[in-house]
């Protein structure tokens, strides 16, 4: 297929490349332009608007931070007046409101819309083991699947447009709940003086655990969060689109509020662009 791939960033790099890999013919448009010099060495063709990746392309990935940036770069004059006859799929991270204003400003502009945002970083994205959640219609999804499946094996549909941005939602919050959980109980260990590995067998023999446990668990004890696959900004970012959303479906986010806190007191510490396990910075209050 002719594709065009709108947002080079983290996760949209290692992604175009899997595009590449697959035999298809790639436009990429990043507001920063020196992050497509590599995927230009790789094959790619690399534009200097974004309507210019979408000329000629038969579907259009966006991998794009958030709604805002989805408006400025696909819904400008320029761009909208080339969605025609195109399908568009979402595949970051926005708030279910938002993925169905998106949809329908695709639908009036004569094109189609599918969201498809994905759960893992980096390293699943190079190997096309992302979990791909879908929400739209189910003839977008089936005429999608070949497409989808470049990026993970078995996209799920899970509905109409907003059902799987709201999954997404779901589980980023369950990454930072998780992740602050977990930093507050290595930091009470810690600072108790027991023995950090003795404590991980009796979680990891328990229904407690999780394996992003293990996978965290280094970088916070060497305060390492440099090479980050999520910066903390970004989930401080899903976090408030969470607790946004929560107002309609009136739940108790009081909890998730002082993960908040946290995220946003890591970010003004410095930590914005590094790993998200940095909130145990904000944690330990030193």
């Amino acid at each position: 297929m002719k594709l065009a791939l709108l947002g080079t960033g983290l996760m949209g790099r290692p992604m175009a490349h899997r595009l590449l890999q697959a035999g298809h013919s790639l436009s990429v448009y990043n507001r920063t332009v020196d992050k497509t010099a590599e995927l230009a060495r790789a094959g790619a063709t690399v534009v200097s608007i974004p309507a210019a990746a979408l000329r000629g392309a038969e579907a259009v990935v966006l991998m794009l931070s958030d709604a805002a940036a989805i408006d400025a770069v696909l819904l400008d004059r320029t761009a909208r007046t080339e969605l025609a006859g195109r399908r568009v799929i979402q595949m970051g991270t926005i708030a279910p409101s938002e993925s169905r204003l998106l949809a329908q400003a695709v639908t009036q502009a004569r094109g189609s819309y599918l969201e498809a945002p994905v759960l893992g970083s980096i390293p699943e994205a190079e190997r096309g083991t992302l979990l791909v959640m879908v929400g739209g219609s189910r003839e977008d999804y089936e005429a999608s699947l070949d497409l989808l499946r470049v990026f993970g094996l078995d996209p799920v549909h899970l509905g109409p447009v907003g059902s799987a941005a709201a999954a997404k939602l779901a589980l980023n919050q369950l990454i930072a709940s998780m992740t602050a959980a977990f930093a507050l109980s290595l930091a009470w260990v810690e600072r108790s003086g027991l023995e950090v590995e003795s404590f991980m067998q009796l979680l990891r023999s328990s229904a407690l655990y999780a394996p992003t446990f293990d996978k965290k668990l280094p970088r916070l004890r060497a305060h390492d969060y440099d090479n980050p696959n999520f910066p903390t900004r970004h989930l401080l970012k899903d976090v408030e689109l969470f607790l946004r959303e929560a107002v309609g479906l009136e739940l108790g986010t009081e909890a998730l509020k002082g993960v908040r806190r946290r995220l946003q007191a890591a970010a003004a510490r410095g930590y914005a662009d590094a790993d998200y396990s940095a909130l145990y910075e904000a944690i330990l209050r030193r």
